[in-house]
């Protein structure tokens, strides 16, 4: 053990990794924020990201024969795509639309939308079983969780589908209404 290389094993691979991880991320971050039309940030994000990749990469090419520097490359790679998707999540950022079909009653469920200022749309369907509703809602993405809590109140059976909005214009998305009507409604989650 006293001639093991704890550099070239340990503390090199481990660099490897963390810089990977970094960089990652970054590139993770940069391709959500170009799909969500963040155009200012996206310049930076990718200035570092290449900057960091560019590093570890000399790195790597410096230690061809050590199987730990690829596995440590390998691995902060993984680690950052996860990374950079966790805290894309936590920013959620953009707007979603929620859709949502039911065969019962939605009214109750629509007045609370309508009770925080959420814009609602309802269309009268046919499903396989009959007569439904769809509504469709386009929410902040920071809202969706507040939103599907009321959908599973009023309706637990509902169907409904989520998908990403690049842009929207017009339409009732008072921030700041809605904000704090949904810390009035749910106090426990806004702490």
């Amino acid at each position: 053990m006293d001639n093991f290389d704890y550099f070239n094993w340990i503390i090199l691979p481990l660099m490897i990794c963390l810089s990977r991880l970094g960089d990652v991320t970054l590139a993770t971050l940069r391709h959500i924020f170009v799909s969500k039309g963040y155009k200012k940030i996206v310049p930076f994000l990718g200035f570092f990201e290449v900057l960091i990749w560019l590093i570890a990469m000399r790195q790597v090419f410096s230690n061809m024969n050590n199987i730990a520097c690829f596995i440590a490359w390998a691995g902060g790679f993984a680690l950052g795509t996860y990374c950079g998707m966790l805290i894309e999540e936590k920013l959620a950022l953009g707007m979603q639309i929620i859709r949502i079909i039911t065969d019962k009653d939605p009214g109750p469920m629509i007045d609370k939308f309508r009770a925080l200022k959420q814009g609602v749309t309802i269309v009268n369907g046919e499903g396989a079983q009959g007569p439904v509703k769809l509504i469709f809602t386009v929410v902040n993405r920071v809202h969706k969780k507040e939103i599907i809590r009321i959908i599973h109140d009023y309706n637990p059976n509902a169907f409904y589908s989520i998908e990403d909005v690049k842009s929207s214009s017009h339409g009732v998305f008072s921030d700041r209404e809605q904000l704090s009507y949904i810390r009035r409604l749910f106090p426990e989650k806004s702490k």
